[in-house]
């Protein structure tokens, strides 16, 4: 087990055969920005006659795209545009409004802005006249927007990215600290500004990112026929909506390189594929391990490639585990439930797994959404006395949404009434890609400008990826049980408040008294650490809460080999995060093991190895089953 230090802190497509570009550098160095060979000119003077071909091509293709975007298959996003713009524009309208009626603080705001300019101009100036100078403001460690090492050595790429830097952060600032509108509001125009702020950053342009300028000059424009090629397939694939591709996706075959580690379908209804795993310990623990992953996502986030599987590792660790895989719903489940989910997730899974291994308990996790709804089963197991789960972790869960993420920019009576017409507008359901694209502007400037930069401007691949694959194999979720979990955890909090119904019992999460294990993540912008930790307050058996360094995915899939990040421990659950912080333990590494040690206490004594379908379940097919293999486009 990792040693224990006792500091204390904050926690390819294929595509038709094309001219090939001059070598690139690999993901990593370019991710920096690799300097130039010494003996080359920065900017390198192009041949001009085929510079001017290029754009010429590059523009045609570029306009193929935008009359694509425009056609009637992108017209339902056009419609989708205008009243995302209008909403925008009502809420930046509200933050003015509270400056325009208050002259004093508006004025210093603007002396405030005005100071960090004269600042810069003042130490370019300097700079200029071969004075060494300090930056007035600097990106975070994290952005990797300006790792060229132009946007340093070049004072007019300096000079431009500073007083982006400036405004940028200034806008931030002002939203921030506005006042008289409430917390929602507040929330939301931050996300606008931040999302406007990362648009227009000059790394998105071709004349004002040094490398893309580089780019293009060394291979006459070449990159922009290559990137507005790739534009348009990336349109036409979405049917007039760009889908920008992040990954290689056909670099990636469930079963073949992906979710490998063995193991059988036992059990399958309308919304579950019940996953059994092969052993491979002689002996295992008694009580199987029941996982419930997110229905947003595909199931085998946890069943990457072996290095990172969590399945794999929970199955050497000697544990008899079943992964529930969802389906991907069509119109022909739209009226399936939050209830159908306990009822048909939770409830059915367990009585297969007592079929298979003849055991009536369980160690139980629950991921994300999974984990929401493996809590609110305990709360109605709870009320049932139905005891079969022993234990629960809950790996990046809320159960109490008063402080949820960044999705609550989207969720309000506003905006839900526009989700439901959009899903009864697809049949029923909301489209995977809906879903995949809210994602992806929760962290913007990687998801998204990161891949228009090197797909369309730079003209490069995307490099194959794993974990983008798994991100981008987007699922549908139905009607009925989606605005079900908006309304009743996001917008009212019923959950936590003891309201919310489920199969005629109201849920009491204080009647749970089973241990607890509650995993956070440091960086978690979707379920963050202050969210999760309120659950220690909401169950009353023991409960034992875990911060992990990196964020909602990364926090959770470290295994030890790895060797990557930390996390923190307290034993004590004072009232406030940040008093669990500050008296918290670091330990470096992955925090597997440690769960492990706490739910080993639980897994019961060892017993012979279980097979997949040696007991009263016949075996349906390999894993990774048929469920998982089903496209939110077919």
């Amino acid at each position: 087990m990792t040693q224990k230090t006792t500091t204390k802190t904050r926690p390819k497509r294929t595509r038709t055969p094309k001219p090939e570009l001059p070598p690139q550098p690999d993901a990593a160095s370019s991710a920096a920005g690799a300097p130039a060979d010494a003996d080359e000119p920065t900017f390198p003077v192009p041949d001009m006659g085929t510079l001017a071909v290029n754009l010429i091509k590059a523009a045609s293709l570029g306009q193929k795209a935008a009359r694509l975007m425009a056609s009637n298959e992108g017209r339902g996003a056009a419609e989708s545009t205008v009243l995302d713009m209008r909403r925008i524009g009502k809420t930046m309208l509200d933050v003015a409004a509270n400056y325009v009626r208050d002259p004093a603080r508006l004025i210093e705001s603007q002396v405030q802005l005005w100071n960090g300019y004269i600042d810069l101009f003042q130490t370019t100036t300097r700079r200029f006249l071969g004075e060494e100078t300090k930056p007035v403001v600097e990106p975070s460690r994290s952005d990797k927007r300006f790792k060229d090492p132009e946007w340093q050595n070049n004072l007019a790429f300096d000079l431009l990215k500073q007083s982006y830097l400036i405004a940028s952060q200034w806008l931030t600032q002002q939203v921030q600290a506005t006042q008289g509108i409430d917390a929602h509001t507040r929330k939301k125009a931050d996300f606008y500004v931040r999302q406007f702020a990362n648009a227009f950053s000059p790394s998105n342009f071709l004349l004002t990112n040094p490398e893309v300028l580089r780019t293009t000059l060394a291979t006459n424009g070449e990159n922009l026929v290559q990137g507005m090629q790739h534009l348009l397939e990336d349109v036409e694939r979405g049917n007039g909506r760009l889908q920008i591709q992040q990954t290689d996706m056909k670099a990636f075959r469930l079963g073949e390189n992906i979710a490998l580690t063995p193991g059988k379908v036992v059990y399958q209804n309308d919304l579950i594929q019940l996953l059994q795993y092969e052993p491979t310990t002689k002996k295992v623990h008694k009580r199987p391990l029941l996982i419930f992953p997110p229905w947003i996502n595909k199931y085998y986030i946890l069943d990457l490639t072996p290095e990172k599987s969590f399945v794999k590792w929970a199955v050497a660790q000697g544990f008899t585990v079943f992964v529930v895989s969802w389906v991907n719903p069509d119109a022909q489940l739209a009226m399936k439930s939050f209830e159908s989910y306990m009822y048909e997730g939770v409830y059915d899974a367990l009585d297969a797994v007592e079929k298979a291994t003849g055991e009536k308990e369980v160690n139980a996790i629950g991921y994300c959404i999974g984990g929401t709804l493996l809590a609110s089963s305990l709360a109605h197991m709870a009320a049932k006395g139905d005891k079969r789960i022993r234990s629960a972790t809950f790996f990046a869960t809320q159960v109490d949404f008063t402080e949820a993420g960044d999705l609550q920019v989207f969720i309000d009576e506003e905006q839900i009434p526009e989700v439901e017409q959009q899903m009864e507008a697809h049949g029923g359901v909301l489209e995977g890609s809906a879903m995949a694209s809210t994602f992806n502007m929760l962290r913007s400037n990687e998801l998204i400008w990161s891949y228009v930069v090197n797909n369309y401007l730079l003209g490069r691949e995307p490099v194959p990826f794993d974990l983008l694959y798994w991100n981008a194999d987007a699922t549908r979720m139905p009607s009925k049980m989606h605005i079900f979990y908006l309304r009743e955890c996001y917008l009212r909090n019923h959950l936590a408040e003891g309201k919310m119904e489920l199969g005629g019992e109201k849920l009491d999460l204080s009647k749970v008294k089973i241990p607890v294990y509650l995993q956070s993540s440091r960086e978690d912008h979707i379920a963050p650490y202050n969210s999760v930790y309120k659950a220690t307050r909401l169950f009353s058996g023991p409960v034992k809460f875990i911060i992990a360094g990196s964020g909602h995915i990364a926090g959770v899939i470290n295994p030890p080999t790895a060797q990557k990040y930390q996390y923190w421990t307290n034993d004590a659950l004072p009232a406030t995060p940040d008093a669990w912080i500050a008296d918290a333990t670091e330990t470096p590494g992955s925090w597997w093991p440690d769960w492990h040690a706490w739910v080993g206490d639980m897994a019961g004594e060892f017993v012979p190895a279980r097979v997949p379908g040696d007991r009263g379940l016949t075996v349906l097919e390999d894993a990774p089953g048929s469920y998982v293999m089903v496209k939110s486009n077919e």
